[in-house]
């Protein structure tokens, strides 16, 4: 890849490490808390979280629009990715769980992955090439050796049908998110956390959950601002330069760096799997980053708004300073370069 695009792969990496986090930072901070009000409190901490940033950042910036705003052509796709991603995959998630071995539903979880890098190359049309393909197939691969357990059972169910269809729902909500990435990742991720964490605190109030205590509220919510609300923007961030099949790819190394975690925080001893997975996973993320794109395209004429600088060559359409957003314009151009499906690349693909 072109050297413009490794700020784009640490994001997704670094966004990884802070998803894969989660679980060994919620098995030491966190008692007996209902898993539906775990979900609620880590969305609403999320989200709330990140619209306090975004009202300070408001406040500090008020004479100059760093992040482009979320427009009513942006909402069918933010209320997509809400609907798919926040509400309707938890819900097949928790109900195919009770009818599924814990080790069939660790193994089919790694599914996602694969899930938005088809939605992406079938529906959205992303390119994806072979050595992209290797890379996450590699990395799933190796997903599935660091979360599957056979010790309780293995089975195929309706149940098992469910957590590929939530896995399926994810993808989806990632490609919808995929399709408004330039816009403000502040408001996109705060109002996903919000909206999901609102009807998760209902679903689980009205099957009448045991209420957590504040302590662990308060806890939970911190994990989700760092673990989940920061992980997603650099997510979002991540699709502006790589799309979703390869952020997604990158994102799945999120195992490998909660196992990590554990073995220093618990003093776990790594097992032979856990060696193969990362190595793998290194292996998977080596491929991605030294892949190399390059053909004749046409960039049609096109019209938008995201964040970026005038020194940048393909953005010298004025003199104003520093980083900003506004609509602009990019005329037709053809001409051939390494790139990747950014949000300027998304153009079709023959044979």
């Amino acid at each position: 890849m072109k050297t413009s695009t490794l700020p784009f792969i640490l994001q997704a990496l670094l966004a990884a490490l802070f998803f894969g986090a989660s679980a060994p930072i919620l098995k030491l901070l966190l008692g007996d808390i209902d898993p539906i009000f775990l979900a609620a409190f880590l969305y609403l901490g999320s989200g709330t979280g990140l619209a306090l940033i975004k009202g300070i950042q408001k406040l500090r910036n008020r004479n100059q629009q760093v992040e482009a705003k979320i427009i009513r052509a942006d909402l069918p796709w933010l209320a997509g990715a809400i609907i798919s991603g926040g509400i309707a995959a938890p819900i097949v998630l928790m109900l195919s769980l009770d009818h599924t071995p814990a080790s069939t539903a660790s193994l089919l979880l790694n599914f996602e992955g694969v899930a938005t890098t088809l939605i992406a190359m079938l529906v959205f049309k992303e390119a994806i090439s072979r050595r992209a393909w290797s890379a996450i197939l590699i990395i799933t691969l190796a997903s599935i050796f660091l979360t599957a357990n056979f010790t309780s059972g293995f089975g195929l169910s309706f149940g098992a049908l469910g957590i590929v269809l939530a896995c399926v729902l994810w993808g989806v909500d990632n490609n919808f998110t995929r399709n408004i990435s330039g816009k403000d990742p502040l408001v996109i991720v705060a109002w996903k956390g919000i909206i999901a964490g609102v009807f998760s605190f209902i679903l689980a109030s009205s099957l009448g959950n045991k209420f957590p205590a504040i302590v662990t509220i308060l806890e939970t919510m911190l994990v989700g601002w760092i673990c989940y609300g920061l992980s997603t923007i650099l997510f979002i961030r991540s699709m502006r330069g790589l799309g979703a099949a390869r952020t997604s790819a990158l994102y799945g190394t999120a195992p490998l760096a909660g196992v990590v975690l554990s073995i220093f925080m618990f003093r776990e001893i790594p097992s032979a799997l856990f060696i193969v997975a990362g190595l793998l996973m290194l292996g998977g993320a080596y491929l991605l980053v030294n892949e190399v794109h390059t053909h004749q395209h046409l960039h049609p004429l096109i019209n938008h708004d995201h964040a970026h600088s005038h020194a940048d060559a393909d953005h010298a359409h004025d003199s104003t300073p520093g980083i900003h957003s506004h609509a602009h314009e990019h005329a037709v151009a053809e001409h051939g370069h390494d790139h990747t499906p950014d949000i300027h690349h998304r153009h079709g693909h023959e044979g």
